[in-house]
C-alpha cells in the first residue's frame, strides 16, 4: 500500500474504503515492535474489557500508519473516504484505528507493566485533503429493523445505544426493560464488552448478554431476546449470537450447565448450545456493531 501511494502521480486522487476489521488486516509497526509483540498485546486489549477507542488508541500507538499517519504519505493528494462504521456513536477517528484522520489526542489506557517500556508514539495531526463519509452504521440497521417488523403490522420502539459495555449487566439490564416495557419489537445496538477470566471459556460478547438476559426472562413466556453481530461473528465462535426466551435456562440446565458458572468462566457458548438456542448466518459482509432485537407479545 505504501508502495502504491509512493509511486502514484502527483495528482492522482484515492479512495479508501474502510470498515471495522481494518486493524487486523493492515499494519506497519514502529521500530523495536514486532508480530509477536502485536499478537500479546492484542490478546490482552481483546480480554480487558477496554471500549473500542481506547483499545485503537494503543494500536495507533504503535504503528506508522495508523492514528492519521497515513495520511503523511497523501502528500497532499485529494482522498476520499468513506467509511463502515462499527464503533460507538460513529466517531471516524476510531474505526480502523484511524489511517487518515486527525486523531482525539486523548492519552493511553493504564497497561500492564509488561507492556510499559513499548515504544508508543505520541498522536501527530497531518493537514490533509480527506473528505470522509459513513456509508453505514448501526443506526441504519436499527432502522432496517423497524422497517421490517412494521411492513408486518408490528409495534416498534427504537432505543438509543446499550445503556452499559459490560456484556452480563447489558443483558440483564435490557431483559427487565423488556419485562417492564411496552409490547411489540425493542431495538437496541451497540458493542458490549467482557472481561475474560485466566482462562476463558468459548464464547463471545453477543452470547455472553444473551445468556445474562436469560436468567432474568426465565419462566417468562410470550418474550424473546435476540443478540447478534452483524457481521455473523461472535467472539471465538462461527456464530453470530443466540436467540433465547423464556425456557431457554431450563434447557441449559437440563443439558447439565450452570448459567452463572459459564457467564463467571466466559463458557456461555456452551450453555446456549445445549438449550438450542445459538444463531448461525455465516460471514455477512459488513460490519456495524450488533444488534440486539426483543419481541414481547
Amino acid at each position: 500500500m505504501l508502495r502504491f501511494l509512493r509511486e502514484a502521480p502527483a495528482d492522482a486522487e484515492f479512495l479508501f474504503l474502510v470498515s471495522g476489521g481494518t486493524s487486523s488486516i493492515v499494519e506497519v509497526p514502529v521500530e523495536g515492535v514486532d508480530l509477536m509483540i502485536l499478537r500479546q498485546l492484542n490478546a490482552w486489549l481483546l480480554g480487558s474489557g477496554l471500549p473500542i477507542s481506547a483499545i485503537n488508541r494503543v494500536r495507533a500507538g504503535l504503528s506508522r500508519i495508523k492514528g492519521g499517519r497515513l495520511a503523511e504519505h497523501l502528500h497532499g493528494r485529494r482522498t476520499t473516504l468513506l467509511l463502515i462504521s462499527d464503533v460507538p456513536g460513529d466517531v471516524m477517528s476510531d474505526i480502523g484505528s484511524d489511517l487518515l484522520l486527525p486523531p482525539d489526542g486523548k492519552a493511553l489506557p493504564e497497561l500492564p507493566a509488561l507492556f510499559a517500556g513499548l515504544p508508543f508514539q505520541p498522536p501527530t495531526r497531518v493537514d490533509s485533503r480527506v473528505q470522509a463519509h459513513i456509508v453505514a452504521s448501526n443506526s441504519m440497521a436499527r432502522n432496517a429493523v423497524a422497517a421490517a417488523a412494521k411492513t408486518v403490522g408490528l409495534k416498534t420502539y427504537l432505543h438509543p445505544l446499550l445503556p452499559v459495555t459490560d456484556a452480563a449487566e447489558c443483558g440483564a439490564a435490557l431483559a427487565r426493560s423488556l419485562l417492564e416495557g411496552e409490547p411489540g419489537v425493542h431495538v437496541w445496538g451497540g458493542e458490549t464488552t467482557v472481561k475474560l477470566p485466566e482462562k476463558p471459556g468459548r464464547s463471545g460478547r453477543n452470547q455472553h448478554l444473551a445468556l445474562a438476559a436469560a436468567r432474568i426472562l426465565s419462566g417468562c413466556p410470550g418474550i424473546w431476546f435476540l443478540a447478534a453481530g452483524t457481521d455473523g461473528n461472535d467472539g471465538v465462535t462461527d456464530d453470530a449470537g443466540a436467540l433465547i426466551d423464556g425456557g431457554s435456562l431450563a434447557r441449559g440446565e437440563e443439558g447439565g450447565y450452570d448459567a452463572s458458572d459459564c457467564l463467571r468462566r466466559a463458557d456461555a457458548s456452551a450453555f446456549l448450545e445445549a438449550s438450542g438456542d445459538l444463531i448461525h448466518t455465516g460471514p455477512t459482509g459488513t460490519n456495524v456493531m450488533d444488534l440486539i432485537i426483543g419481541y414481547k407479545e
